[in-house]
């Protein structure tokens, strides 16, 4: 939904340059019906089977873009007891939502139980027994999946990468029988899930295929043992492109693993969370300066890696265009006032002779941009903007300096 027309970036039918006049810069850009448009990808490739989408909150929680996607009949995949909140406050309904993640506190399963949300992903026996203990406590029963480390390469960046048996993540494919045995013992649990999760920003289908053969494996193993599983739950991790990956699509993700979990005759549930939101937003940026050293030229914006910190903290690619064309170009380092060397949007990219003052627009940051932002150097978080065709509206205000010491007690 990003393009060019007459040489100017257009997000939908709304120029890009017009949003930053607006709402200034840094800013985050997404357009609504793109995102509907990767939501719905995913619903019609799994559309032959019985499944449940549950949005992960993680890659961007702006109420708004949530919102869309639950009004739309996706669940949520939250990972904290703020992710719940959120989901909760922009209308995903509770017998849809799926609570994950290697450290719940009790205070949050104990949130979770009260408002009734359809299963935890449990990762531990430590974890399975504490959340044992609060459902007897509010005399109600928790449903249950058990997280499986099924140690599958997500062939990944190292960081993202999650169902290693080095990774810290769920319950090793070996001891997870002698583990559903202890978890069917607890008086106020239903077991009656599993769930793997294996990575981000996955390229290719085959560790979705060897995780998937590794759960139908399991759930054969459970059922001998007396134990039925009525959910099999895949997660995420459906890769994008940002520079010159050819990652799969839905479609292609159905293909390889519905042939090997269909047979079980179980509900599927899907956790996707980049490749909803990834392609649907752009960070746009103002070039504060422009300075050749003696070996680079440097573009210095006014977005740093408190606003998007993925180059600094994965060696990410974005894509960066300029929201006006130009037909000279010349090579340099996009880089952010933050004073680190680490704080860089892109090194030796081939861009136009921007003006001081014109704009750049990072590509595919609609996934874990605006979610991973910090006030860092006490930097105001920025503004985002949701377009709808000719329309648009800031579903997020930029900070004010007070908002960064509003929390604070100087007495």
């Amino acid at each position: 939904m990003f393009h060019y027309k007459n040489n100017r970036l257009y997000c939908e039918n709304v120029p890009v340059e017009t949003l930053a006049d607006k709402a200034g810069t840094p800013l985050y850009v997404y357009s609504k019906n793109k995102l509907i448009e990767n939501l719905n990808n995913y619903q019609q490739a799994f559309g032959g089977v019985n499944h449940l989408l549950c949005y992960a909150v993680k890659a961007n929680s702006n109420a708004q873009l949530c919102k869309e996607l639950f009004s739309r009949g996706a669940g949520a995949d939250v990972t904290s007891g703020g992710e719940l909140f959120r989901a909760l406050k922009a209308g995903a309904k509770p017998e849809k939502i799926v609570f994950a993640g290697v450290g719940k506190s009790e205070d949050e399963i104990r949130y979770a139980l009260k408002e009734r949300i359809y299963m935890f992903n449990a990762e531990s026996t430590e974890e399975i027994g504490l959340i044992n203990k609060i459902a007897g406590q509010l005399k109600t029963k928790a449903r249950l999946a058990l997280r499986i480390n099924p140690n599958v390469d997500a062939h990944t960046h190292k960081y993202i990468t999650t169902g290693k048996s080095e990774n810290k993540f769920g319950i090793a494919y070996q001891k997870a029988v002698e583990v559903y045995a202890f978890a069917k013992t607890c008086n106020n649990l239903t077991v009656s899930g599993i769930h793997c999760h294996i990575g981000s920003q996955i390229t290719s289908v085959k560790p979705f295929y060897l995780m998937a053969k590794k759960m139908a494996e399991l759930f054969m193993k459970l059922k001998k043992t007396g134990i039925n599983i009525e959910h099999i739950d895949i997660g995420g991790g459906l890769g994008i492109k940002y520079h010159n990956e050819v990652p799969p699509n839905p479609q292609d993700l159905a293909k390889a693993v519905l042939p090997v979990l269909k047979p079980l005759n179980t509900k599927i549930i899907l956790e996707p969370g980049r490749y909803i939101t990834g392609n649907a937003g752009a960070l746009v940026t103002k070039v504060i300066y422009r300075k050749a050293g003696l070996h680079k030229k440097f573009l210095i914006v006014d977005a740093g890696f408190n606003d998007l910190i993925r180059p600094a903290l994965y060696e990410a690619y974005h894509l960066i265009l300029p929201v006006n064309k130009s037909a000279h170009s010349h090579i340099a380092d996009v880089v952010g006032p933050i004073c680190e060397t680490g704080d860089f949007l892109g090194k030796n990219r081939r861009l136009p002779l921007v003006k001081q003052g014109g704009l750049l627009a990072v590509m595919c940051a609609g996934a874990y941009g605006f979610a991973m932002s910090s006030q860092y150097n006490s930097r105001r978080r920025a503004a985002e903007v949701l377009v709808d065709k000719n329309n648009f509206k800031i579903v997020r205000k930029r900070e004010t300096y007070e908002d960064l010491i509003s929390k604070e007690n100087s007495r």
